[in-house]
């Protein structure tokens, strides 16, 4: 039987989750051990194969290699990850559009093909996204919340301008969200509907939860998936 809190084309990661858990289950029965990253390779191969979605493997990492109160760093080339300590007393919300959609039915696979192809808008959201991401790590070590506002902001611009991949609903989402006093918020997952995130202070997180419209959940970076006892 499976059961998940989450709704479907949330651009929550619930169908990595899916993968990385079957993955772990088929595992432990078969009695055999298989490393982290090569499960995550794995996962990968499988939505590419059942789906035909030219996806990442950001998902699966994040999935296996997280860590309480820790963002997850994960270098593309090295296949290296690093655990991010994040700020305390700072909750994580997340907050559903109400736009759903599916990725192999959305413009994901148009935007990869439009970065082989170096069209210059894809390309310069590529060039600005990937530094910003070390200063959102640099950021989040210095306990500089303001800094990291700043950035999400600026990503999320990025992805609405240059990547193209949010949709009106989602930009009212992260507008709210700084008006309600969040830190920091922006679009999560491959667009196209979805979902944004926002870091709130812990004792604010439910009161901004029930102000935001839609579908609210007050979070925070846990372990891992891993068999239970």
């Amino acid at each position: 039987e499976l059961r998940s809190t989450l709704p479907a084309g949330a651009g929550l990661s619930s169908s990595a989750a899916l993968e990385i858990a079957v993955g772990l289950a088929l595992c432990a029965v078969a009695g055999f051990e298989l490393d982290p990253l090569e499960l995550a390779l794995a996962a990968q191969r499988a939505v590419h194969r059942a789906l035909g979605v030219p996806s990442g493997i950001l998902d699966e990492v994040a999935c296996l290699f997280g860590r309480k109160d820790h963002a997850v760093l994960f270098d593309f080339a090295s296949l290296e990850h690093e655990l991010v300590p994040l700020p305390p007393g700072v909750a994580i919300v997340i907050v559903h559009s109400g736009v759903s959609r599916r990725l192999e039915h959305s413009g994901y696979a148009t935007r990869k093909r439009e970065i082989e192809e170096g069209v210059p808008a894809r390309i310069r959201h590529l060039e600005s996204e990937g530094p910003r991401v070390y200063q959102v790590v640099d950021a989040l070590r210095a306990g500089d919340l303001e800094r990291i506002g700043e950035l999400f902001r600026e990503g999320h611009e990025s992805l609405r301008v240059d990547f193209e991949v949010t949709t009106p609903e989602l930009d009212r989402l992260v507008d709210l969200a700084y008006e309600q006093g969040a830190y920091a918020a922006r679009m999560t997952g491959g667009g196209f509907g979805g979902s944004i995130v926002a870091l709130v202070a812990s004792d604010r997180a439910g009161t901004f939860a029930e102000r935001m419209p839609g579908r609210a959940w007050v979070s925070a970076a846990s372990d891992g998936a891993r068999e239970l006892a």
